[in-house]
């Protein structure tokens, strides 16, 4: 008997999913507040259905998750406790890729007694992280080894043939998403000793790696990785660093721009300012950046803040705004992927394990994966067809755990991960390496 899927949202990752469900067999739904780009990726399937529905809109929310089997939650993350009320209320089970909140986990209790599973964090960062990090974490207690040193490490970025500006990015995915995340505070562990780095300092000390096939990246910390020794069970690891990659030059311009004051959401009167009277008035306060100068022109931010138009007197026609809105929406404007460009995901995990009898192993595990030009990209089918596999599952019984879930657990991240594999999405894993290739943070 076939099942119905509803899907809500039809933002950048969905059309990979609604292609894999569609082929599975499944009749799906696409709620959206633009049912036109949903009705393009459906692209006729007999089995496809777009409707027009706001996140707002309880009521209709209600009765679209009573009539399907299972929910997919693609909102942004602030709806995504709505959803999963309505689920518990119809008893539907619920798949999303988004990081779980407190209030989400308080939802376990009640998801156990309705019998239904919450799935959550299932796509790439968190989702393909977890699971492939997992699958090593178990290999190594399974053989009665304990993880001394954790590193986790992924970027979206654009392919190295298509990081042709001064920032040599692009974006993919959640623009601003990834713009407010240089906002963050970072802390991990080296070597048993907390490190907190505040959000001023993210992008000061990045350290780097030579990744196969792209060359030179740069790596800087991804907000609390200490939440991850208990995520994986790894209490005993001394150090425990994530971070993200960017290729290099692109902390050392976004360090600058952040003091520049250039991030901040303080919004104030722009009418009659051009952009580069904003970028004079907020480098007011940084009395160590002189920005109306040759020196500054020839630094590698300036000539990234003029490719971006940032020194330009054309006027920004803007009244009461914030410089992080005005920036941000030049740097979509000009570093969004083009047609015919590829985006690519990078992810490696390292470990170094030690087992009772003294014998120490490191550990590494690596993807690469490139989107296809004009087709789907990296970014959407890394993020989307986890969470698309693990619809497949739950509704074929695959998945028998209730409650609240990340994918930690092998009955989640071993046929995900297998299937994946099917799908051109693999982990390489490299096993008794040498100790030499162990980064340790402070040699950095």
């Amino acid at each position: 008997m076939k099942k119905d899927v509803l899907i809500l949202g039809s933002g950048l990752v969905t059309r990979p999913m609604i292609r894999y469900l569609l082929a599975k067999g499944y009749r799906i739904t696409v709620a959206s507040n633009t049912p036109d780009r949903a009705a393009r990726m459906i692209d006729g399937h007999p089995n496809g259905v777009s409707v027009s529905w706001e996140a707002n809109d309880e009521t209709g929310l209600s009765n679209m998750i009573a009539g399907h089997d299972l929910t997919v939650s693609l909102l942004p993350w602030t709806f995504h406790l709505s959803v999963a009320r309505q689920c518990l209320k119809h008893g539907k089970n619920m798949v999303t890729t988004s990081y779980v909140k407190p209030e989400m986990r308080a939802l376990d209790g009640e998801a156990r007694k309705a019998g239904i599973i919450l799935l959550n964090e299932l796509g790439l960062d968190p989702g393909i992280d977890h699971m492939s990090a997992m699958r090593i974490i178990d290999h190594i207690h399974a053989k009665g080894g304990s993880v001394n040193e954790f590193y986790s490490i992924c970027g979206a970025l654009p392919a190295p043939e298509a990081a042709n500006n001064p920032f040599r990015y692009k974006f993919s995915w959640s623009p601003k998403g990834v713009i407010l995340a240089g906002n963050n505070d970072a802390k991990y562990l080296q070597h048993r000793k907390l490190i907190s780095i505040p959000s001023a300092a993210l992008f000061k000390n990045p350290f780097h790696i030579d990744f196969p096939e792209i060359g030179n990246l740069e790596v800087y910390p991804n907000r609390d990785s200490l939440l991850y020794q208990d995520l994986y069970g790894i209490p005993e690891a001394e150090t425990l660093y994530r971070g993200t990659f960017r290729y290099p030059g692109w902390c050392e311009i976004l360090d600058t721009m952040k003091q520049l004051n250039l991030f901040s959401s303080d919004s104030f009167d722009m009418t009659g300012m051009s952009f580069a009277d904003l970028l004079l008035r907020q480098a007011s306060g940084a009395s160590n950046i002189q920005v109306n100068g040759p020196a500054f022109s020839a630094t590698l931010t300036g000539e990234a803040l003029e490719w971006l138009g940032m020194q330009s007197k054309t006027p920004m026609n803007r009244n009461i705004d914030s410089p992080f809105e005005v920036v941000a929406d030049k740097m979509i404007e000009k570093m969004t992927l083009g047609s015919g460009e590829r985006d690519m995901v990078v992810m490696q995990h390292l470990f170094l394990a030690v087992y009772p009898e003294g014998k120490k192993e490191v550990i590494r595990s690596r993807m690469l994966d490139f989107g296809i030009p004009d087709g789907d990209t990296a970014i959407a089918r890394t993020v989307a067809l986890p969470a698309a596999i693990g619809v497949d599952m739950i509704l074929k019984g695959k998945i028998k755990a209730k409650g609240v879930h990340i994918p930690v657990i092998p009955e989640i991240y071993h046929p995900i991960l297998d299937q994946l594999q099917c799908l051109g999405i693999k982990m390489d894993e490299e096993y008794n390496l040498s100790n030499e290739n162990i980064w340790v943070l402070s040699r950095s």
